[in-house]
């Protein structure tokens, strides 16, 4: 690349913000590529000349097709210049400021390592190693950071540094070898031994362009054993196949000019093969790991790092949970695609000669009605559902056809699955939840543990567990009363007064229509969700199939992968003529009508009015229609008004009011003082004490009776007034401090009448205690005592601000906020992950229900505190089938 400079025409920007990113690419002494953080693909990028200085051009290859033009080599210097960069940035986070930006779109300012302008300047540190010259031309006497590197010129020049050293700089131009004569002896000639060399350019995931060191030969190697999707271009066109972009970033990000070691390993056809080893990893198998890759065997022949673990990597998949039955699941791959997974060399429970044994007049219900099933897909589902599992492909079952009493079955792909390294086949067939298939000597396609499956149902048989036990069988009668009108008049009334029940979500028909288990009522329901308007799904109608509006897809997609087989509630309100339940449904603290209305799958439905959720789903649909997203992408703006609807609903009332906290209790409650009368109090203590001062009580002359107000000295030796709440013997006896919340153990000599005139009808006591809004304290004392600590350490002895919320058992709850920041202290206790959210129902409270309950669920994703461990309020079964 020519050496640059800023144009001199171009005035300055007025103000340059900083601005942070990580650098991707030195492309020369003065010229930079920066990156932002990906964000669900390949981040932006923007390249970056280095202001008021020049380097030297780099080296230039003559353009493909054209003999008239010839290499250009290296200025002397501008290698070095751009090594010492490479070595210094790479994959460094920078910040920079851009000072001017030319009508060509190119931009230049100064770049600091670092996150702010306390680090390195960059073109400073060039200047005074000798590597870049000053632009003087441009100078203004003003500017401090221009007479700095004119200041640091001079000194490297003084000091024959670098450019400025004698000899001219001609040792320093490399002798660059951009074609290879014969490449197959130039492969074999290294004898596959590593050769040090920088990685100057990514064309896709597994191609590379490398410079080989030390001898400057530029070569294109292919990754051995594994193929990328690649960019196909067609009439000037480019066009990514399938993930190509993030396969090249993954690449990138790791490789790009960075030192590293190849093998050159083979040359079929002119393509020189190769593996890249990296400090951090061999990229190859990296790039199977994450599913960037696949095995191509034509050369994986050659690749000499071992081509088992190219296989073996490629069959390791990290995946997320999404749906299991009681020997499979489907999987969610870090590609986004779907794949169903049966476990390895294990058979679900069965009915022996079921046909001849089950009643033709009953519908048969597998899950349900053979024996352990249900057992069996509750252990995986509790285990699996929305967990990152590891997935290990051990063979692949050719799909069948069918035959005479056989049925079709189609391609399985049978794996290992574990999860915090156990082997759920493993778990599974321990509980007596599944049999180890046996297979003939010469069948190899089995599990990869299959020797522990044998042992683990060996055990199990020992201890007769599930199927092995002698015990009667279990029986579950679950009543189907979806589209069953009589029945579903029956149970309506017991879910309605209900409140929020608890259930499995079975199937998702749509985005709002599922079928749900309760198991508290031990029966199957179809549930639709209340509040919103949901894009109908392609059905099947007696004029003929009716279309799919648009997203519903995606609707239905998002509801599957936020509820399907997950424990919810839902709150029943009303039925329909079909029998189908309508209600709203939860999923920790998420409402999923709302979240469909926020994602823009679905639009709010007049009915929704009438519910404590109206203003969420409203405010949540305006957003979504003014970003004009998904269903709303048409949405043109009506000019007619609409009629706005005024709720009569209770509004929460905020009033605020100064307050002093005194004191923390160990279950959270808390006192506090009015700052309005804290005068009048302070007033009233000084006369009293003066007065006490003036005729101290007599020692031991007061005999203290439970319930009494008194005069009590504190630990500082003042007087304070208190009342007695227990007297366990002259020398204890529990007092309460009615001014400031605090309590004490003390002997009665320490305690007096208190004077009339100071009474509690002079002053009423001035100590209030509340407990906190939305808040479950902690049942466990070391947690418990870390949020008292945590709120002593906060507002204890200081100003607050604090409104009352509604009333308690024992004292109002309230939500109390920082005198300064405003900040909800509460809130922040949840955002911690110190404390769990006690959710209320009242209409007019939800709002602040809803922000409590995100904050918990961002505190539980991030595992902070108490839920450091995950929800600890999950089932944790024995995994193995050992007693302990």
């Amino acid at each position: 690349m020519a050496s640059v400079s800023a144009p001199s025409q171009t005035a300055p920007a007025p103000t340059a913000p900083l601005q942070r990113g990580i650098v991707k690419m030195v492309l020369s002494g003065c010229a930079i590529i920066v990156r932002g953080q990906p964000r669900g693909g390949p981040p932006p990028e923007r390249q970056i000349n280095l202001s008021n200085i020049r380097a030297g051009a780099m080296a230039r290859r003559a353009a493909q097709g054209q003999p008239d033009t010839k290499d250009t080599p290296d200025e002397p210097w501008a290698f070095q210049a751009r090594e010492f960069l490479r070595k210094k940035l790479i994959g460094k986070e920078v910040c920079f400021t851009v000072e001017i930006r030319t009508a060509l779109g190119r931009e230049y300012g100064m770049v600091y390592l670092g996150k702010d302008t306390t680090g390195e300047n960059i073109a400073e540190s060039l200047v005074n190693e000798g590597l870049a010259t000053v632009r003087r031309e441009g100078i203004r006497g003003n500017n401090p950071e221009q007479a700095r590197l004119c200041e640091l010129e001079d000194q490297a020049k003084s000091s024959k540094k670098g450019m400025w050293s004698e000899g001219g700089g001609t040792h320093t131009i490399r002798d660059i070898k951009y074609t290879i004569e014969n490449p197959r002896n130039f492969v074999d000639s290294l004898h596959q031994k590593p050769i040090n060399a920088i990685i100057e350019h990514v064309r896709d995931g597994s191609v590379v362009r490398a410079l080989l060191l030390p001898d400057y030969y530029l070569v294109t190697v292919m990754l051995s054993g594994v193929k990328c999707p690649t960019f196909k271009r067609e009439a000037d066109v480019e066009t990514p196949e399938p993930f190509a972009a993030e396969a090249k970033f993954f690449t990138e990000s790791r490789l790009l000019q960075r030192d590293v070691q190849i093998i050159l390993e083979s040359c079929p056809n002119q393509i020189i093969l190769g593996t890249i080893l990296h400090p951090n990893g061999n990229i190859t198998e990296l790039l199977l790991k994450e599913g960037f890759a696949r095995c191509v065997d034509w050369s994986m022949a050659v690749y000499t790092q071992g081509a088992e673990k190219l296989r073996a990597a490629e069959r390791w998949w990290q995946t997320s949970c999404l749906v299991v039955n009681a020997d499979a699941m489907v999987v969610k791959l870090n590609s986004g695609e779907y794949k169903t997974i049966h476990l390895s060399s294990i058979r679900p429970p069965r009915n022996e000669g079921e046909e001849k044994n089950k009643d033709k007049d009953k519908r048969f219900r597998p899950l349900y009605d053979i024996p352990y099933m249900f057992e069996a897909r509750e252990f995986l589902r509790k285990k699996l559902i929305g967990k990152k599992v590891n997935v290990t492909v051990d063979y692949i079952r050719a799909a069948t056809g069918p035959g005479e009493g056989t049925p079709a079955f189609p391609e399985r792909t049978c794996a290992t699955v574990t999860i915090g390294g156990i082997n759920i086949a493993e778990a599974l067939v321990s509980k007596g939840l599944a049999t180890v298939i046996r297979y003939r000597q010469d069948d190899d396609q089995r599990s990869s543990h299959y020797d522990e499956l044998l042992a683990a149902e060996a055990r199990a048989i020992k201890n007769g567990k599930g199927l092995h036990s002698k015990k009667e069988v279990p029986i579950h009668r679950v009543a189907d009363i979806s589209g069953e009108t009589q029945k579903a008049k029956q149970f309506f009334p017991f879910l309605q007064r209900a409140g929020r029940s608890e259930a499995v979500v079975e199937y998702v028909f749509s985005g709002s229509r599922l079928k749900l288990y309760m198991p508290k009522e031990t029966c199957l329901i179809t549930f639709l969700l209340a509040g919103i308007e949901c894009p109908r799904s392609s059905r099947n109608l007696p004029g003929g199939m009716q279309v799919a509006e648009p997203f519903s897809d995606e609707a239905m997609l998002f509801t599957k992968e936020l509820v399907l087989q997950r424990e919810v509630e839902v709150e029943v309100e009303s039925m329909d003529k079909a029998g189908n339940f309508i209600g709203w449904l939860h999923i920790e603290g998420v409402n999923l009508s709302v979240a469909l209305v926020e994602n823009a799958l679905s639009k709010v439905h007049f009915t929704a009015e009438r519910s404590a959720y109206y203003k969420t789903l409203v405010s949540a649909e305006d957003a979504c229609r003014q970003r004009k997203e998904k269903i709303w992408a048409n949405y043109e703006e009506k000019p007619v008004e609409e009629v706005v609807h005024v709720s009569e609903e209770k509004e929460r009332v905020a009033n605020y009011r100064p307050v002093y906290v005194t004191e923390i209790a160990d279950t959270l409650h808390f006192y506090t003082q009015d700052v309005e009368t804290g005068g009048q109090l302070e007033s009233l203590m000084e006369t009293m004490r003066a007065e006490i001062a003036a005729q101290p009580p007599v020692e031991g002359s007061y005999s203290a009776r439970r319930g009494d107000y008194c005069i009590a000295k504190f630990a500082d030796g003042e007087w304070y007034r208190a009342r007695v709440e227990k007297v366990e013997s002259p020398a204890k006896v529990h007092v309460f401090y009615i001014d400031y919340g605090n309590r004490e153990v003390v002997s009665s000599t320490r305690l007096a009448a208190i004077p009339p005139a100071f009474s509690t009808r002079t002053l009423p006591a001035q100590a209030t205690e509340y407990a906190f809004a939305f808040i479950q304290v902690p049942q466990d004392e070391d947690a418990r005592a870390d949020v008292v600590d945590c709120v002593v350490r906060d507002i204890q002895n200081s100003q607050c601000l604090l409104n009352v919320e509604y009333s308690g058992a024992t004292c109002p709850h309230v939500t109390i906020q920082f005198g300064d920041t405003k900040d909800d202290v509460g809130l922040g206790l949840v955002k911690e992950g110190l404390v769990m959210v006690d959710v209320r129902k009242e209409k007019h409270l939800q709002k602040m229900v809803t922000e409590y309950l995100n904050s918990q669920e961002s505190a539980k994703s991030a595992r902070l505190n108490i839920w450091r461990y995950g929800d600890f309020r999950a089932d944790d079964a024995d995994e193995f089938g050992y007693s302990r």
